[in-house]
């Protein structure tokens, strides 16, 4: 397949995937299911949230493998601790601010191919998603089930980061020059959320 028919395939896939949150990109959403619907819905719906999951999946790939099949889960345990200190009234000073910086820094990670040791890969990936599972746990719909939200929610992180390291396996993972063009556009969309 040439560069150019896969680079048009994975944007129309990132367009097909980020356009629903043009519509739906406010807290709201599934209340009435009792937050599970939101739970699910939300880390689609933020632009922020799902280039951050998407460039982590990404990122993952470049990793040693065992941040590489870790990084699902890391990202989930780090979106269920930030939404706990949420859920828990524990503020989290600046966190869009820092929610911006993580898409930024995310796209840097990718369009570099950057290879950390594995413990800091860890610990980063941990922490983008406390940043946005912070925003998620504070966004929660009143009346909302925690429950309900926190299963919506985990399971959408799950999808999105392990589906974004599945693509970038198809796309050849390190070897391939989109993941870095992926990697330069989620690093633009995070500049600009810096700068908004």
């Amino acid at each position: 397949m040439s560069y150019s028919v896969r680079t048009g395939r994975v944007l129309s896939l990132v367009l097909m995937v980020a356009m629903p949150g043009v519509a739906l990109a406010h807290p709201g959403h599934g209340a009435e299911q009792g937050g599970l619907v939101a739970g699910l819905t939300h880390p689609w719906m933020g632009l922020d949230h799902l280039l951050a999951m998407i460039a982590i999946g990404l990122w993952s790939l470049v990793q040693a493998p065992a941040v590489r099949s870790a990084t699902p889960w890391l990202a989930l345990a780090g979106m269920i601790l930030g939404a706990s200190l949420a859920a828990t009234g524990v503020a989290l000073p600046g966190v869009e601010s820092a929610i911006a910086l993580s898409v930024l820094l995310g796209g840097i990670l990718v369009a570099s191919l950057a290879r950390l040791p594995t413990s800091l890969a860890m610990g980063l990936v941990v922490a983008f998603m406390v940043l946005h599972g912070h925003a998620h746990g504070s966004e929660m719909p009143a009346g909302s089930s925690l429950v309900a939200f926190f299963i919506g929610f985990a399971i959408s992180t799950l999808v999105i980061t392990w589906g974004a390291r599945r693509l970038g396996g198809w796309l050849g993972a390190s070897g391939n020059p989109v993941l870095r063009v992926a990697g330069a556009a989620i690093a633009a969309c995070g500049a600009f959320f810096v700068m908004s």
